[in-house]
C-alpha cells in the first residue's frame, strides 16, 4: 500500500472522529443523547493505513435499565408527596382546621347550659354550629375536588402515555427499516428510542424485552403489552365497575371490550403515584372526615332527642347528614337494586372508614350466610354474626342487610343472581350533606323529657320523632321495692291505662312511649315523670348531656371527636414526613445512578474539547505524510532531468 492510501486513511479517520466530536458538543443539550466513539483498528495484514470500524454510541443497558427503574420511583414518589402535602396542610391548619370549630361548637353549648332560655346563648350555638357543619362540607369539597382532579390527571397521563408508546411503536419500524437497508440503525434513532422508554418510566412503571437483541418490546408488571414490536396497544380511560365517580385504567381485550386493570397493577411514575395517593390517603382522610361527621350528627341527633324545647316539645334532629352510597356492579346477572340507604343508629358504634364490597353467594338469598361481605381497607372478611338480614314481608321485597353501621334495602332479593357485587361506601361523600337542621332558637331543646328521681335510671333514649307519640302523656312512673333486690315498675299515663314492669334490677331497660330507660340505682318510692311539657325554661339537663358528647367514644365506639380528628391529623402528617424521607433518599439514588450514566454516555465538553485538538492534530499529521509523498514523488521525477 503507498505512502499517499496510508496518509488518506489517516485523514478519513481523523475526519470521522472530527465529526462524531462535533457531534457530541452540538448535542450536549439533547435529552437522550449518548456520546459517540469513533472506533479505529488498523487496516489489512498491517501497514496497510487506519480504517473506521464504527462510530459506537457509548450505552449501557444494564445502568439504562437502573436508571429507568429509579426514574418511575422518583416520579411516583414526587407525586404522591405533592399531593399528600396539601391535605396536610388542609388537615393541621391551626385557624382553618376543624379543630378549634368544634371547640367553638361545644363551648357554646356550655354557655345554653348556663343560661337555657337566653337568646344570646341559643343563637350561639346554632351559629358555632352552622360554621362547623359548613367547614366538614369545605373539607369534604376540597377533597372532592381533589378525587375529581386526580380523575383528570389519570386520564392525561393515559393521553401522553398513549402518545409515547405510539412513538416507540414507529421508532421500531423505523429501526428495523434502517437495519434491513444499511445493517445497522443510525444511532440517532437508538437514542431515540432509550429516550422513549425513559419517558414511559417516568409516567408508570413498564418491563422492557429486547426481542432477538433489536426489537424493543414494552409491556406491564402483570404482563399486558404497550408495545409488541411495531404495534401499539392503548390503554384506555374508563369508569370504575363498582364506582361510577372513579376513573381507572382499561384496555381492549381480543372481543374488543374494555376491561378495567386492577388499580394495583401501576405502581410507579406519575400514574402510579397518583393512584397510590388516592388509595392509601385521599380515600382514606375523606371516609375519615365523613365518619366524624355522621358520628357527630347521629350522637348530637339522639341526645337532642332527649330533650325538650321551649314549645314543649321533644327535640328534633339537630343536624341533617348524608347518608351512604351503594352502587351495583355493572357485569351483574341479577337485576335488583339498592334502593335505600341508610345509618344504623343502634350499631353507629361499628361504623368505621372502609368501604365495602357485599357479594351475593347464594341467591336468591335467606339470612346473612348467603352474603360476603369484604372490607377494602385490607381488613378481611365480616363473620355472618356480624351481618343481619330482614325480609319484613317475606316476600323479598324491600328487605334489608345491615352491617358496618349501615342498612342497605333491596328492591327485590329474588331477582338477585349468585357473585352479583355491590361497592358500599358508607361515609365517603356524608360530610358533603352535614348541615345544622335547625333555625328556630327556640328549638333548640336544652330540657330534658325525663324528670324526678333521675338516679333510679343510668341513662334514658328518646326514639327521635316518635317519643310520647301516642298523646297520652305525661307518663309517671313508680318504683316498688319487691325484695330480694328486684323491683317492680309502673307506668301510668294521663288517661290512667298502665303498663307494669315486674323483676325488674341495675342495669335492665325499659320502653314507655318511644322511651328506653336504662335502670340505675333502684329505691322503693322513687317517682319519674317522661312529659315534655313539664320542662321549664331554666332546664339545662340536656344541653348538659349534649356537650358532654365532646369527651364520649362516639366515632367507631373508640374514640372522641377530637380525638379522632387529632389522630387523622397524625396519620396525614406520618405519611407525608415517610413520603418527603423516602423521596429525598430515592432521589439521591436516582442522582447517583444519573450520574453513573453521565460519566459513561454524557457529553463532557472539556474532554471534547481536547479530543477536537487532538484530531486536528491527527488530521494535520496525516496530511504531512500525504505531503511528504508527494514531496518524495517529485523528487524521484526529478532524478530523470
Amino acid at each position: 500500500m503507498s505512502i499517499f492510501s496510508t496518509g488518506l486513511s489517516g485523514l478519513n479517520a481523523a475526519q470521522n472522529a472530527l465529526a462524531a466530536t462535533s457531534n457530541n458538543i452540538s448535542n450536549i443539550f439533547t435529552p437522550g443523547y449518548n456520546r459517540e466513539v469513533a472506533i479505529l483498528s488498523e487496516s489489512g495484514n498491517g501497514g496497510n493505513g487506519v480504517q473506521v470500524e464504527d462510530i459506537q454510541r457509548q450505552f449501557n443497558r444494564y445502568i439504562a435499565d437502573q436508571l429507568n427503574a429509579a426514574t418511575s420511583k422518583t416520579s411516583a414518589l414526587e407525586t404522591y408527596t405533592t399531593q399528600v402535602e396539601q391535605i396536610d396542610s388542609l388537615l393541621a391548619d391551626r385557624e382553618a382546621g376543624l379543630a378549634p370549630l368544634m371547640q367553638d361548637f361545644f363551648s357554646s353549648l356550655e354557655d345554653l347550659a348556663s343560661a337555657p332560655s337566653d337568646p344570646a346563648a341559643r343563637q350561639g350555638v346554632l351559629g358555632s354550629a352552622q360554621t362547623l357543619s359548613a367547614q366538614f362540607r369545605s373539607f369534604d369539597g376540597y377533597l372532592q375536588d381533589m378525587q375529581e382532579g386526580i380523575n383528570g390527571q389519570i386520564e392525561d397521563e393515559v393521553t401522553q402515555i398513549n402518545n409515547t408508546t405510539k412513538q416507540l411503536a414507529g421508532i421500531n419500524r423505523e429501526i428495523a427499516l434502517a437495519r434491513a437497508k444499511q445493517g445497522e440503525a443510525p444511532n440517532s434513532l437508538l437514542n431515540q428510542r432509550d429516550q422513549l422508554v425513559h419517558d414511559l418510566s417516568e409516567r408508570l412503571d413498564v418491563r422492557l424485552n429486547i426481542q432477538d437483541g433489536k426489537t424493543y418490546n414494552v409491556s406491564l408488571p402483570n404482563g399486558q403489552p404497550l408495545v409488541s414490536g411495531e404495534r401499539q396497544f392503548a390503554l384506555e380511560t374508563m369508569e370504575a365497575p363498582n364506582d361510577p365517580q372513579r376513573t381507572v385504567l382499561g384496555y381492549r381485550d381480543s372481543g374488543g371490550n374494555v376491561v378495567a386493570l386492577d388499580e394495583d397493577v401501576v405502581s410507579g411514575g406519575t400514574l402510579g403515584g397518583l393512584m397510590r395517593f388516592r388509595d392509601e390517603t385521599l380515600d382514606k382522610t375523606q371516609n375519615q372526615i365523613g365518619q366524624m361527621a355522621v358520628s357527630l350528627a347521629v350522637a348530637f341527633n339522639q341526645q337532642h332527642a332527649n330533650g325538650v324545647d321551649l314549645d314543649g316539645e321533644q327535640g328534633a334532629a339537630f343536624f341533617d347528614i348524608g347518608q351512604p352510597r351503594a352502587f351495583s356492579a355493572k357485569d351483574n346477572d341479577g337485576s335488583a337494586t339498592v334502593t335505600d340507604t341508610a345509618f344504623d343508629t343502634a350499631n353507629i358504634d361499628q361504623l368505621g372508614t372502609s368501604d365495602y364490597r357485599v357479594r351475593i353467594t347464594n341467591a336468591p338469598p335467606s339470612g346473612p350466610a348467603d352474603f360476603e361481605v369484604t372490607r377494602l381497607d385490607g381488613g378481611g372478611t365480616l363473620e355472618a354474626a356480624d351481618l343481619a338480614f330482614d325480609d319484613p314481608n317475606g316476600n323479598g321485597t324491600d328487605a334489608t342487610l345491615s352491617f358496618g353501621g349501615v342498612t342497605l334495602t333491596f328492591d327485590d332479593t329474588n331477582n338477585l343472581a349468585q357473585n352479583d357485587r355491590f361497592e358500599v361506601q358508607p361515609v365517603r361523600r356524608a360530610a358533603a350533606d352535614l348541615e345544622a337542621a335547625i333555625t328556630d332558637l327556640d328549638d333548640i331543646a336544652a330540657g330534658s323529657l325525663v324528670h324526678g328521681d333521675t338516679g333510679a335510671i343510668a341513662e334514658f333514649q328518646a326514639e327521635p320523632g316518635n317519643a310520647l307519640a301516642s298523646g297520652n302523656a305525661p307518663w309517671r312512673l313508680s318504683v316498688t321495692d319487691t325484695g330480694g333486690g328486684t323491683f317492680e315498675i309502673v307506668a301510668e299515663d294521663d288517661t290512667g291505662a298502665t303498663q307494669t314492669f315486674t323483676g325488674q334490677e341495675s342495669g335492665d331497660a325499659i320502653t314507655v312511649d318511644g322511651i328506653t330507660l336504662t335502670l340505675g340505682d333502684l329505691e322503693d318510692g322513687q317517682t319519674l315523670t317522661l312529659d315534655a311539657d313539664a320542662s321549664g325554661s331554666g332546664d339545662n339537663r340536656n344541653a348538659l348531656a349534649m356537650q358532654d358528647i365532646q369527651q364520649e367514644s362516639v366515632v367507631g365506639g373508640s374514640a372522641s371527636l377530637s380525638g379522632a380528628y387529632g389522630s387523622m391529623v397524625s396519620d396525614v402528617g406520618n405519611r407525608t414526613n415517610i413520603a418527603q424521607v423516602n423521596l429525598e433518599s430515592q432521589q439521591g439514588l436516582s442522582e447517583q445512578l444519573r450520574a453513573v450514566q453521565q460519566s459513561e454516555s454524557g457529553v463532557n465538553l472539556d474532554e471534547e474539547a481536547a479530543n477536537l485538538i487532538r484530531y486536528q492534530q491527527y488530521y494535520q499529521a496525516n496530511a504531512k505524510v500525504i505531503e511528504a509523498g508527494r514531496t518524495m514523488l517529485d523528487t524521484v521525477l526529478g532524478l530523470r532531468n
